[in-house]
């Protein structure tokens, strides 16, 4: 059985809030009215359940002095009773946590109230736009122009939006990973390659389902056991959140650091129709991504995550990117977010800003999903977790090709990836 995501002490004491957060996240508040009515169905059960038991027990301790036919009865009338009760009180308690399920997480109160975009919040920029003395190329033409990528050959392959990467596509997407990865590690991170085959309660318990699952990858499906249900990952934050699933953690190890490295895979369905040239918007690409458990503590997520926030921002700068950080508004932060902050990077071809990485504060909506608990000297806890994008491969390959080439057509490679690409220029096609 799942946990909740949201307390659901919390939830009875405090129903307009949840309400106003469902309200404020795009969903109908009436599922909170009709948790609170299962709630009380199910409890009513629960004690029904509970008295027929004690009940029996004491029945049973009777009969153990004298077996008469009155006490038999009685003990039968009981064991069909509770054979009655039981499979109700289960469905009821099945119907209470789909409900559950269904409550996203309450923002934070600095959080800003809007339905979409145009709600979000600026808190800074770094860089400015850059002014061209040619007319610039898009990443499209200058992937094709320079053989860095084959979008055509692709699309054959592995259909809309299907691409390759060639020859220094190759080595600059790879160097923009170990960039990445070297980063967090220098910062304590431990690196990790999670698995990208992941099963349904792995994507219940970092919150993709039930509102994403048009999103993902089904492998396979069994009627029989939707347990065993397989997807592919669409970021390493999924299988990451599960790695302690089920564990109970000591405080003095708190916080736990990982930066996951893995493909990605994403069906994109919510944004048909949006970005459909090039390789802004694909089915598969590679990301370098955080996850982090800490304290159940506001203040300490919150250190955490402008600490997080930070990194991403030096590796951004490292790759000389003008970039703006969001803070994000109820309607465009999804549903396990507390607290979320985008970073959007200028790209030239599209004349405007492209999301390069996400950070979010989760507090305890996915610990109690899984299950993550730690000791404390007032007992267990849920751990609070977090995730942040380090480097999403093809969104900063092209930041990186429209924001760095040159007249004579050439790319400058910006001087954090000379180590790792091992050339400082991309050099154009000889004709």
């Amino acid at each position: 059985m799942h946990f909740s995501m949201v307390d659901i002490r919390f939830i009875r004491d405090n129903p307009k809030i949840v309400k106003a957060a469902c309200e404020n996240k795009g969903h109908s508040p009436k599922v909170v009215e009709n948790l609170l009515k299962q709630d009380e169905v199910r409890l009513d059960l629960l004690r029904k359940v509970e008295s027929l038991k004690a009940e029996r027990n004491k029945l049973n301790d009777e009969l153990k002095k004298e077996r008469t036919e009155t006490l038999m009865k009685q003990a039968k009338d009981l064991k069909k009773k509770l054979q009655d009760l039981e499979p109700t009180l289960r469905q009821a308690d099945k119907t209470f946590h789909e409900l559950m399920l269904q409550i996203p997480n309450v923002p934070f109160k600095e959080v800003p109230i809007g339905k979409d975009e145009k709600g979000n919040k600026k808190m800074r920029t770094w860089g400015k736009k850059l002014k061209f003395d040619f007319d610039p190329k898009d990443h499209v033409e200058l992937g094709t122009d320079l053989d860095l990528f084959d979008i055509e050959r692709g699309v054959k392959v592995a259909g809309f939006k299907g691409y390759f990467l060639k020859n220094d596509g190759v080595m600059l997407t790879l160097a923009i990973m170990r960039l990445g990865l070297d980063k967090l590690i220098s910062e304590g991170y431990t690196p990790m390659i999670p698995p990208t085959i992941n099963r349904r309660t792995i994507l219940v318990n970092s919150g993709q389902l039930p509102w994403g699952e048009k999103e993902g990858y089904k492998l396979s499906t069994s009627e029989a056991d939707s347990e065993n249900d397989y997807f592919l990952a669409g970021t390493a934050e999924w299988p990451l959140v599960s790695y302690h699933a089920g564990e109970i953690l000591k405080e003095k190890d708190l916080p736990l650091k990982f930066v996951g490295f893995s493909p990605c895979y994403r069906r994109e369905i919510g944004n048909y129709g949006k970005d459909t040239k090039g390789i802004y918007r694909v089915h598969e690409f590679m990301k370098v991504e955080q996850v982090v458990i800490c304290k159940a503590d506001d203040d300490e997520s919150r250190k955490m995550h402008e600490q997080m926030l930070d990194y991403t921002e030096e590796i951004h700068q490292d790759l000389e990117l003008h970039y703006r950080v969001m803070l994000m508004c109820t309607g465009d932060m999804g549903e396990p977010q507390a607290k979320k902050y985008d970073i959007e990077t200028w790209m030239p071809g599209r004349n405007g800003y492209g999301e390069t990485a996400s950070d979010s504060i989760v507090t305890d909506f996915q610990s109690r999903r899984a299950n993550i608990r730690y000791q404390t000297k007032n007992g267990l806890k849920f751990v609070h977790m977090l995730n942040n994008t380090v480097a999403p491969s093809t969104r900063l390959l092209i930041a990186i090709l429209e924001t760095h080439q040159q007249k004579d057509g050439s790319i400058k490679i910006p001087k954090a990836l000379v180590p790792y690409f091992g050339k400082k220029v991309i050099e154009p096609k000889k004709k």
